[in-house]
């Protein structure tokens, strides 16, 4: 999830001497789309556990830690560039000042920690082997942000137990996983991996197994419910998304093979589907 670094040229630069634009970009992530990807599930667990203090506590964590992994992996990527310390070290300070205070009144979360500390390791390592947008890095990624939809419902108040997997949960971590492990696909077809064969076949085979999945599993639905001839607007929305989701894998790259299609319109695109999953997945757990 970190991304790309100038040379190393800034390293030793005095932070006055820089554009201002310069340093908002080294403190703020300036990728919109990951910024959805990354807290998407967790607003999800959000809405469906219910706010209270805890869970919105948990979530400002989540964004707070997103903000800490993206600067240093850039730290490390640079090779513990000057120019990445404050922004990581800002971060660290204010994600250790918010987030003690969690975990000392909830220890319960501290459940969690082995899984993320893997996760936060393979990440840093991907980070400093420069390979955070390999297959496994981004599958790191995704790993990371889908199960915040786990974590932050079961501290919401429709989940007082806290209990660790939550079933409703459970499915809407692995509806988002299937979802962004098939954008990652996607995208690699649009930009790093354009024209390649492998990836156009893995990203349009991923999205037809996970339209005909979702199409099967409505009709299985329906049917166990009687239901014939419409469809609950729960499972229009499942679908609606499947089609696009497929449909987008097949379309762009189509069309970017025969005009260039900016990265910006890559981003936009991905950012409507997030959304769309998003409504599609809260509006199932919800109705």
């Amino acid at each position: 999830m970190g991304s790309g670094m100038d040379s190393g040229a800034y390293g030793s630069e005095d932070m006055k001497k820089r554009p201002r634009g310069r340093v908002v970009k080294d403190w703020i992530p300036d990728q919109p789309g990951a910024w959805v990807m990354a807290l998407a599930p967790a607003l999800a667990g959000l809405v469906v556990g219910g706010l209270s203090a805890d869970s919105v506590w948990l979530f400002v964590l989540w964004a707070l830690c997103y903000c800490f992994q993206f600067t240093a992996a850039r730290w490390l990527k640079s090779r513990f560039a000057r120019r990445y310390m404050p922004p990581m070290a800002g971060y660290g300070v204010v994600l250790a000042v918010c987030g003690v205070p969690f975990v000392a009144m909830n220890l319960d979360v501290l459940r969690w920690a082995p899984v993320y500390m893997v996760l936060a390791a393979l990440s840093f390592l991907a980070a400093w082997m420069r390979r955070e947008r390999s297959l496994w890095g981004n599958a790191v990624a995704v790993v990371a942000s889908t199960l915040m939809a786990t974590v932050v419902a079961s501290y919401g108040p429709r989940n007082t137990l806290h209990v660790m997997l939550p079933a409703t949960a459970v499915m809407m971590s692995f509806a988002f996983a299937l979802f962004q492990f098939g954008s990652v696909l996607f995208v690699k077809t649009m930009i790093r991996e354009r024209g390649s064969r492998a990836y156009l076949a893995a990203s349009i085979v991923w999205h037809a197994v996970l339209f005909a999945a979702v199409t099967w599993w409505v009709g299985g639905v329906t049917g166990e419910l009687g239901l014939s001839g419409w469809i609950p607007i729960q499972f229009m929305w499942m679908e609606l998304a499947a089609v696009w989701l497929l449909a987008r894998a097949v379309a762009l790259p189509w069309i970017g093979a025969r005009r260039r299609v900016r990265p910006v319109v890559v981003g936009l695109v991905e950012m409507a589907s997030s959304l769309l999953v998003f409504v599609a997945v809260v509006a199932y757990v919800m109705w």
